[in-house]
């Protein structure tokens, strides 16, 4: 093979590894936030002149999809997109159930006291994660664990 070349397929080799290297770090990237008040309205563009399509209530995590200046654009666990006004979001982690009739265990293990059962898309607030488990609260004060792939 000649030096030429040799380069020339290495320049290439280099371009495509870059490519691949930035679709993946932005395929991954996208930042999750959290609903920080009680209620919060999920509108059809940026600005309270918009549309409410629905309200969410506290510890909904949503993924940042576009932001236009106090406005943020969000995809929920649903695919559904909305916008919502910056000042009622957190970098908390939150979760929401993706089952229906999730238990809520007093620990975490599943031979452990069901403390209560939750239907789908109900939000919490992510205190820590031990294993496969997470410990939430939800907006009313509720405690317990849940098991990861119960929720979103």
């Amino acid at each position: 093979m000649n030096a030429k070349r040799y380069i020339k397929q290495s320049s290439i080799t280099m371009v495509l590894l870059a490519v691949c290297c930035l679709v993946a770090g932005g395929a991954g990237a996208a930042e999750r936030v959290v609903v920080k008040s009680s209620i919060a309205n999920m509108r059809s563009g940026p600005g309270t002149n918009y549309e409410v399509l629905w309200q969410v209530e506290k510890y909904h995590p949503l993924l940042v999809k576009e932001k236009k200046g106090k406005w943020v654009k969000i995809q929920d666990f649903e695919e559904d997109m909305a916008w919502i006004h910056s000042s009622l979001l957190t970098g908390m982690e939150g979760v929401i159930t993706i089952k229906s009739k999730c238990n809520v265990r007093s620990r975490p293990t599943t031979d452990s006291k069901v403390l209560f059962t939750v239907e789908r898309g109900v939000p919490f607030k992510v205190i820590k994660r031990e294993g496969n488990w997470i410990r939430i609260v939800h907006a009313d004060g509720e405690k317990g664990w849940i098991y990861k792939t119960l929720v979103w």
